[in-house]
Order: C-alpha cells, then structure tokens, then sequence
C-alpha cells in the first residue's frame, strides 16, 4: 500500500474535524446551518412553520407552512389574483395566537377591513404605513422586522436589490416576524436572500361577468426557491372565493386608495366607489351632456 493510501483516512479525519469545528463555530453565534439531511420529505418539521391552510403548499416547504422568522416573495403577474386570500389563514391564525401587529407596508389598495375581518384576521391588529419615497418604505419595512412588536410584516417594496432583500431577512430573524415581499413578474430573474420565493399565476377565476363569485379559484403557484428541497412547478391551489359581505366593496380585500382610505382602513367612500362602476360613469356623463 502506498504512502497517500496510508494517509488517506488520517487526512479525512482531520476534515471532518475541521467541518464540526465551523458548524460548532457557526451555531455558536446564533447562526443557521443547513444540511441536507435536515429535510426529508414527509418527515416532521424541526421547526414549525405558520400553518398556510393548504396542505398541498405545506407539504413542499421546510418547515411545514411560511417561514416564522424569516422572508417570503410572492411574485405576482398582476395583483388582485388571489395573493391576499392565499395568505388570509395564516394571518388569522397569527392574530389569534399573537397579540402583535400585522403590518401592510406600501399596498396598491387599501385594505378593506369588513373583508379582512370575514376571512378571520382581528383588524384591531392591523396596521397600515405608507411612505412617500421607496428608501423610506424600505427603512419601514426593516423597523417594523426588527421591533419584534409585529408578527407579519407585508410589503410592495418596488424595486429591491439582493443586498436590501438581505437586510430585511436578518431584520425579520431579528424580530421574530413573518415578512412578506410582493414583487413584480420581472422578480422572477432577479437574486433574493428571500427564503421562500413563489410565483403566482391565476388559474380559473370567479365568474365576475356576471357579478357571482365561484366557490373557489385556482391559484397555480410555482415554488422557485424554498429552504431544503428544489423548485417545484405548477402547484394549483383552490383559493376559497372572496368573503360575501352585503357592501358592495367587500367583493375584494382592497379598496382603491383614495384621502378617505388613508385616513382609515375601511377604505374608499361610497360614493367615490359608486363613480368608478359602469352606473356611476353613465350618470357622470348624462350630468355633464345636461350641462
């Protein structure tokens, strides 16, 4: 046998010594270090995530449901397809158990707070901040992680880089908050520190032609990234429909923003709302022919 055979399982040895000695280094600082066999498929979490509702999506993410003190991405073609009841359950679930906020950053619309409330989550806990420049909604974004007063931070950020995405990720681990980025189609290509990244796409929608709402909608959801495993495509998921609430605006989980809206959660006046319906524009015109 010859002298590098010999020393072979000595120099092994002292490799693996040396791995123990960085993953012993590195859990001693507080940080994350993950194995490969951590996550096998069907086995029991090692940490429980926040239950989604679905048990087709738990299934694929390590930790049985969205990252608990971690960083999601939904990456949208178009809002208004379903994100928000996708991620209705889980806010529920967190308002129930947990007396902390959940914190819109930035939204398109204004949260409706009756749709909110029929789908479970406690609106006392809701909380809305708007920023006017995209730094100053990123510097929100990364306080309301880090305070540890918030459960779920959700946020429009716009335009991120891979090293904000980083800063709000150690933020969210920080506070122990359940962030929440919803980005744009073109996110897709772009790197992310975001632990869990999903894309989003609709599926069957309900039937808003004839002003009914299906039972549920497909939602096809691709995982792109996600701790543990590989990305999976084409994942559909039934979406239950929108909360039936007798105002007309509870068809959505948003209300168009308007001054009345951002003075308060319940969103746009009646009247503003009357205006935007095919009704309201007709009346608009004969009124303007009058004159």
């Amino acid at each position: 046998m010859s002298a590098s055979r010999r020393e072979a399982p000595a120099s092994s040895n002292r490799r693996g010594a040396t791995l123990r000695s960085l993953a012993e280094g590195v859990a001693a600082h507080g940080a994350r270090l993950w194995r490969a066999r951590d996550f096998t498929p069907g086995a029991a979490p090692r940490a429980a995530g926040i239950g989604t509702g679905f048990p087709a999506l738990d299934a694929l993410l390590a930790e049985r449901g969205w990252p608990r003190a971690g960083l999601t991405e939904l990456i949208c073609s178009v809002w208004g397809i379903g994100e928000l009841r996708l991620l209705a359950p889980a806010l529920a679930a967190l308002s129930t158990a947990e007396a902390r906020w959940i914190a819109f950053v930035n939204p398109p619309f204004v949260p409706y707070a009756p749709a909110l409330a029929a789908a479970g989550i406690d609106i006392s806990l809701v909380l809305l901040a708007r920023a006017a420049a995209r730094a100053e909604a990123l510097w929100t974004l990364e306080q309301a992680l880090q305070s540890g007063a918030c459960g779920a931070v959700l946020g429009w950020p716009g335009e991120i880089a891979l090293a904000q995405t980083r800063r709000l990720l150690l933020a969210a681990r920080q506070g122990g908050a359940w962030g929440c980025l919803f980005r744009p189609a073109g996110a897709a290509r772009q790197a992310s520190a975001a632990e869990l990244r999903l894309r989003l796409t609709p599926g069957t929608p309900a039937n808003s032609a004839t002003g009914t709402h299906a039972a549920a909608a497909q939602l096809r959801v691709d995982v792109l990234k996600r701790r543990g495993g590989w990305p999976v495509d084409g994942v559909t998921l039934s979406i239950p429909a929108r909360p039936a609430i007798s105002d007309e605006r509870s068809a959505t989980f948003a209300s168009p923003p308007t001054q009345a809206g951002r003075r308060h959660t319940g969103g746009a006046s009646r009247n503003s709302r009357n205006h935007e319906t095919g009704a309201g524009r007709r009346q608009h015109r004969e009124r303007r022919q009058r004159q």
